[in-house]
């Protein structure tokens, strides 16, 4: 069903990785602002996550199967971020300088969300579970 609310919480994932990724800027370096548009990798991976967030929301009949994209999405995100702060740290003045932007913080948003909708399909799967051994 749609109206669960691990489906607003993998919508509300879906907004975060595929809209605002185009308006932020990861951060700000000698007035040189570094957006995520410039790089193709980010690109990729930010529309992967809401792509997978969005196919999740529909597979709602099978919950061990969005579980798993769940999981898959934590992890594609954790790589975003590890990405984030890599690219943050090989900057000429380090961590110091640049101002961060908000693009640092959208995989974190993410996975919260994400692991809330996991609890959530998990919370579900055992009252499924619990409702069939009195069958």
């Amino acid at each position: 069903m749609l109206q669960r609310i691990q489906s607003l919480y993998l919508l509300i994932a879906a907004v975060c990785s595929g809209v605002l990724f185009s308006t932020t800027h990861l951060f700000v370096f000698d007035g040189v602002t570094v957006d995520v548009i410039d790089s193709p990798v980010y690109l990729i991976l930010f529309l992967g996550s809401a792509l997978l967030s969005i196919i999740s929301i529909f597979l709602f009949k099978s919950r061990q199967t969005q579980f798993v994209l769940g999981r898959l999405n934590i992890i594609l995100n954790f790589i975003l971020l590890g990405l984030f702060v890599f690219r943050l740290l090989s900057l000429p003045g380090g961590p110091a300088n640049p101002e961060k932007g908000i693009g640092l913080l959208i995989p974190i948003f993410s996975i919260v969300l994400l692991v809330l909708a996991n609890k959530a399909i998990k919370k579900d799967e055992t009252l499924v579970k619990s409702v069939d051994r009195l069958r």
